[in-house]
């Protein structure tokens, strides 16, 4: 690998983490944001959760898209894509059940939602508009979801601390939460004049 490969994978690998974050720039994935954000533990382990689906998702569907180019389907990757990752989570989630149950509880219904997900087929897609090798894709899949946890796992410690805070009755729950959201994402839109590389 030449030094100009290596800068692009680090400028792929910075820029979906802090310039084209998922959640917070791209605002894909927003569900479990919200939903799973009420404690740190929880976002952690969904924000593992959709950084190991999203890796796997994008090396299955860089090869998904080779043999759908080969065989002249391009126009079949929305739906080729979404039976790789409906796949890629059923796994994840029997997995959970079985060896972190206290996980898999927490979660609840928001782990099966990543096969929906929009951030997780947001990434298989990017990969193929790019026009990402294989590696570029995995560390684009990895990298968003690595943006992904850091997003939802910042803005549960911001919950945490807002739910315990006096704040005046008509901010109180929703209206609170999306104010944060919104100063979050307005705190990440900072990285956009960041020069990658």
């Amino acid at each position: 690998m030449d030094g100009n490969y290596i800068n692009a994978l680090l400028g792929i690998l910075l820029s979906a983490v802090l310039t084209e974050n998922y959640i917070l720039v791209k605002f894909y994935g927003i569900c479990p944001f919200m939903g799973v954000s009420k404690k740190i533990d929880t976002a952690l382990g969904m924000g593992m959760a959709v950084t190991f689906v999203m890796a796997l998702a994008s090396a299955a569907t860089w090869a998904v898209n080779l043999l759908l180019v080969a065989l002249e389907l391009e126009y079949m990757q929305t739906v080729a894509f979404i039976l790789v990752i409906a796949s890629i989570v059923q796994v994840v989630e029997m997995f959970l059940k079985k060896s972190v149950p206290a996980l898999y509880k927490a979660l609840g219904v928001f782990l099966p939602l990543i096969t929906t997900n929009c951030a997780v087929l947001g990434v298989a897609l990017v990969n193929v508009q790019e026009g990402y090798d294989f590696l570029q894709s995995v560390i684009n899949g990895a990298a968003g979801g690595i943006g992904f946890t850091v997003a939802i796992v910042l803005f549960a410690s911001i919950r945490e601390r807002v739910d315990k805070t006096d704040c005046p009755p008509i901010f109180k729950g929703i209206p609170i939460t999306l104010i944060s959201a919104g100063l979050l994402a307005l705190a990440f839109m900072g990285f956009s004049g960041l020069k990658i590389f």
